[in-house]
Parts: structure tokens; C-alpha cells; sequence
């Protein structure tokens, strides 16, 4: 069985198991979104000049926990140092709220409820010279964190089991903070990713914030299209030491479904 059967085998139980779960489960919320990305500066850490991302989008919060899931395509056209390339990234995080398995309300100080934190991350990188895939999983606990302002905001400390380099730990900070200016209604939200170094790879550093404005509250269906920019600042991107830093910001559209 070749790795692209059994990455879809392991998909496929995957999701069996997460349908006959969510049978047995309450689920409280959830969002499902697609976002169209075009990159405004040139990436500097041997990528091309010209980048489509293209982003599915999913995130539920249930009795059990909550889930997180999202899938980049990403299509970088040719340019005079580099070939056509695709790429599909892809992270599942489903936590495990300890409330939940306990029966007992694990909440204390800012601390509204703790869990135990996994993700699957997968990759595939293709052009006509080089080709490249990977399955990371990575599994720690999580907290939520009751912040004033913010919709959310969450920190995640993992240990990485990784396919192609040294395993490390990884420290990733989410946020959601909705606010108004006059009459229009932004939503400033994001990620900091963080991980150690090892012998194979440096500490990295990703600051990947978004800033999005609700388009459809003057069409008469707030909160379903967005639109904004996203800017990724990437110290020792992929654990790479040179070059160094890479700083790119993006114009995109998000469409709630």
C-alpha cells in the first residue's frame, strides 16, 4: 500500500469516527468558510513571485470539545527563478475537553476549560523537478482563555512527532477579536506558531494575523462575506536559517457558508 492509500485510509477512518461520534454529540456552534488569498508582496524564502491560495475552512464547538480544520491549495505561478508549482496543506485539530471527560468544570482564574490538544498536519508540494509530502501529528494540552474583547482565545503546547525532521515542541496561540469602527464591523483574528529547535532545523517563529471587514452587513447578510488582508510574518520559515525572515501580506474575500 503505497503513502497516498494509506493517507486517505487514515482520512477515511478518521472521518467514520468523527461522524459516529458527532451522532452521540451536542454541538453548540459551527462555521464553515472558503477564502480566496493573492499575495501583494513577494514571499522571500524561495517561493514564487506570483501565489493563489485558495482555503476551506472549518471550526465546530461541541459538548465534547471543539474541532478545527482547514485546507490550502496553493497554486504559485511561474516566474524567472522558479516552475509552476501546487501545493495542498491541511491541518485537522480536534481537543478533548477535560470538563467533559470528568463531569467536573475545569475552571480557574482566566481558565475556562482545558484540554487535551491534537493535530494532524499534511502535506503535499509538487512541481515538475521536486516533490514532497509529509504527516505530522502532534498531541499536548490546551487551554481557553477568557480574555475581555475577544470571541476567543486559546494556547496549545504540543509534542510533534515529525516525518521529515527532528521531532519538537510547539507552542500555537489563537485569537478571535471582533470590534467596530462607526458603523462597520471588523474581525481581527489569527495564529502565533512557535517551535523549538532540534538538530535538524532552527526555532521558527509565524505571526499570521488577518484583519477582515463584514461586506455583507450592507447587503443585507451580515457576517457572510468578508473582506480583508492577511499578513504572515515567518522568522526561520520551515526551520530554515537563510534566508531568515519573510514578511508577506495578502488581500483576500471570505465567504461564510
Amino acid at each position: 500500500m503505497n503513502n497516498t492509500v494509506k493517507t486517505l485510509s487514515s482520512a477515511l477512518i478518521a472521518a467514520a469516527s468523527l461522524v459516529t461520534f458527532n451522532a452521540q454529540a451536542e454541538i453548540f456552534w459551527s462555521d464553515n468558510s472558503i477564502s480566496l488569498l493573492k499575495n501583494l508582496s513577494e514571499y522571500e524564502v524561495d517561493t514564487n513571485d506570483d501565489v493563489t491560495v485558495i482555503t476551506l475552512e472549518h471550526a465546530s464547538g461541541h459538548n465534547w470539545g471543539d474541532l478545527f480544520f482547514f485546507a490550502d491549495r496553493l497554486d504559485f505561478k511561474e516566474d524567472s527563478s522558479h516552475p509552476e508549482t501546487k501545493e495542498t496543506y491541511a491541518e485537522l485539530s480536534p481537543r478533548l475537553s477535560l470538563s467533559y471527560v470528568t463531569g467536573s468544570k475545569m475552571e480557574f482564574g482566566i481558565v475556562s476549560d482545558v484540554f487535551i490538544a491534537t493535530t494532524w498536519e499534511h502535506d503535499t508540494y509538487e512541481n515538475e523537478f521536486f516533490s514532497q509530502s509529509f504527516d505530522n501529528y502532534l498531541v499536548g494540552v490546551g487551554a481557553d482563555l477568557t480574555v475581555p474583547g475577544f470571541a476567543f482565545f486559546n494556547v496549545n503546547v504540543y509534542q510533534a512527532n515529525n516525518e521529515n525532521i527532528d521531532n519538537d515542541t510547539q507552542l500555537t496561540v489563537v485569537w478571535g477579536l471582533p470590534f467596530s469602527l462607526g458603523s462597520a464591523d471588523f474581525m481581527f483574528d489569527g495564529y502565533i506558531d512557535w517551535s523549538s529547535a532540534e538538530e535538524t532545523h532552527a526555532a521558527d517563529f509565524h505571526f499570521n494575523p488577518q484583519l477582515r471587514l463584514d461586506v455583507g452587513k450592507y447587503f443585507g447578510v451580515p457576517k457572510k462575506f468578508e473582506a480583508g488582508f492577511e499578513y504572515s510574518y515567518w522568522v526561520n520559515k520551515f526551520g530554515l536559517t537563510f534566508p531568515d525572515t519573510e514578511s508577506v501580506f495578502s488581500a483576500m474575500i471570505k465567504v461564510h457558508l
